[in-house]
This record gives C-alpha cells, sequence and structure tokens, in this order.
C-alpha cells in the first residue's frame, strides 16, 4: 500500500487540484481515495492508474456539487489557489505544461463539474473517451459531446497550443515593465504592455478590500491599474518575482510576508498582458513560498 501510495499520489493530486483549484480540498479527496482503496480487495484491480484516476474525479464531481462546495456564496470574484510547486508525477510531459499554468485553471472555472472531468481527462491525460466514460458513468458518445461542448465554451484551442513559449528573462522584463507603470500611475506605458482584450479579476475572500467585479477591456483594465484610489495598497508592498504554477509570476510581501499575488498571462507571442489574476485572500496564500 505504501508503494501504491508513494506510486500514485502526485498523479492523484494532479487531477485533483485541477478539478477543485484548492490544494487542501485535493489532499482531503487524494487522502480519502487512498483510505478506501487501502480498505478495498486490491487484487480485482486490473488498471490502478485507471482505478485512482476514477476515484478521484468521482470525489471531485461530489464535491463540486455539494453542499460543502461554497463558491456559489463566495463574495466576489473566486480563482483557484495558486501553488509555489506543482507535482504531476512521472507521467508529466513538457506538452502539457501549459495545463499547470494559473491562467488554465481560471479557464476551467468556466465550465461545469461533469465539463471540467472530461475536459481535464481528455485535454490533460489523454484518456480516451471510453476510459472517460466508465470514470464518469457516462456513455462514449456523451463524452465526447461534453468534451465538444466545453471546448466551445472556453472558446480556446487546445491547451499547450495558446502561446509560444516565453523565456524566461523575457517574461520578467515584461513583468518589470508593468510594474514601474504601475508604481508610477503610468496610464500610456500600461496601454502599451496590454492586450487586445485584457482581463482582470482580484480575489480577496470578502477578508480583503478589493476589486469585487472583473475589469475587461483596454481603457477600463489601464485607467484602474492607473487609479490612485483603487489597488493603491499594493504600491505599498515589496514586489518580486517567483515560480507561481511552474510560471513567473509577481508576489508582494508585507514585513517578509506574502500577502498578494498577480499572476499575469500573456498573449500567444509573450509581448502583451491578456489576464491580470489577482490573489489577495489570506487563505489561499499558504502555498505560495518562493
Amino acid at each position: 500500500m505504501e508503494e501504491l501510495y508513494l506510486t500514485y499520489k502526485g498523479y492523484a493530486f494532479s487531477i485533483a487540484y485541477r478539478m477543485l483549484g484548492v490544494v487542501a480540498d485535493a489532499e482531503d479527496v487524494v487522502q480519502d481515495c487512498f483510505a478506501e482503496l487501502q480498505r478495498k480487495d486490491r487484487s480485482e484491480i486490473r488498471n490502478m492508474k485507471a482505478y485512482v484516476a476514477k476515484g478521484i474525479t468521482n470525489r471531485c464531481l461530489n464535491f463540486l456539487n455539494s453542499p460543502r462546495n461554497k463558491r456559489e456564496a463566495y463574495e466576489g470574484e473566486w480563482l483557484p489557489e495558486p501553488m509555489a510547486e506543482i507535482y504531476d508525477g512521472p507521467e508529466a510531459t513538457a506538452e502539457r505544461k501549459d495545463t499547470l499554468s494559473y491562467a488554465f485553471l481560471v479557464l476551467l472555472e468556466r465550465l461545469t463539474p461533469t465539463e471540467r472531468a472530461v475536459f481535464v481527462l481528455r485535454e490533460v491525460f489523454q484518456y480516451e473517451y471510453d476510459d472517460i466514460a466508465e470514470m464518469v458513468d457516462k456513455s462514449e458518445a456523451n463524452c465526447r459531446k461534453i468534451f465538444s461542448r466545453a471546448k466551445r465554451n472556453l472558446q480556446s484551442v487546445p491547451a499547450g497550443e495558446r502561446m509560444e513559449p516565453v523565456i524566461k528573462h523575457s517574461r520578467e522584463a515584461l513583468m518589470k515593465r508593468f510594474i514601474d507603470a504601475f508604481d508610477s500611475y503610468d496610464i500610456n506605458g500600461m496601454l502599451e504592455l496590454l492586450g487586445d482584450q485584457p482581463v482582470l479579476i482580484s480575489d480577496g475572500g470578502g477578508q480583503v478590500h478589493t476589486v469585487l467585479r472583473p475589469m475587461i477591456g483596454r481603457k477600463g483594465v489601464a485607467a484602474l491599474l492607473s487609479s490612485r484610489r483603487v489597488l493603491n495598497r499594493l504600491r505599498e508592498l515589496e514586489a518580486s518575482f517567483a515560480s507561481v504554477n511552474g510560471e513567473s509570476h509577481i508576489i508582494y510581501r508585507q514585513h517578509g510576508e506574502i500577502v498578494g499575488v498577480l499572476c499575469l498571462e500573456l498573449n500567444r507571442s509573450g509581448d502583451r498582458i491578456q489576464g491580470l489574476y489577482l490573489m489577495l485572500d489570506p487563505d489561499k496564500l499558504g502555498h505560495v513560498n518562493p
């Protein structure tokens, strides 16, 4: 049992984290799955990897559809919990690196729980439709329809093909320009950095005052980021770069403690900012530790 746990723990967590977007909830689902596995007669299991995937997926679906999921009553916008390190098991490949990104997790929030399960199992973990059908208790034809609908809802090409690789120092040079424009209230400098239709979403969890609704569009986002009344507290904090969900992003510290994370999604060429996801909820910053 210990060997099974060490072999599949990272794999199980990688599914649960993408499904739930919260580290503690994903860890609880993983522990529950392996606790059930310990009690089971494992000689009956022909494919342990698929069995673990099904167990994790079903538990995540139950969680997302249960009263324990309090996102509907969440104050303001809900964003996934960022992580400094992502473990994805030995099955991870360079082609799937983009599915670890914070922007990809935000994208998944547009899907229903079932769409999310089918999309993650197919797009990220490359399962065949007959395997997915067994995992989510749907027909194979239905799973194909769900996957197609999910892709339409996302209005996105498959993960891993959305943008060209951005060299770390080029990404950090752009982020440095962003910090300079933000700190100096430079609206023209901010407009030069923003893409065609940028979006800014902030999550304070009802504990930190922040922007409660998404801001969409170049002029609106630029005006908000150069305002002397909104998000001014960030200018009083120490800004630096750190790896978050496999990419370099901006973290904000106060007296050495991380109190904010700003994840920037770049466009396909990597020279403009398309998404700005600001995490200020203190309950979601515990796993950002560069």
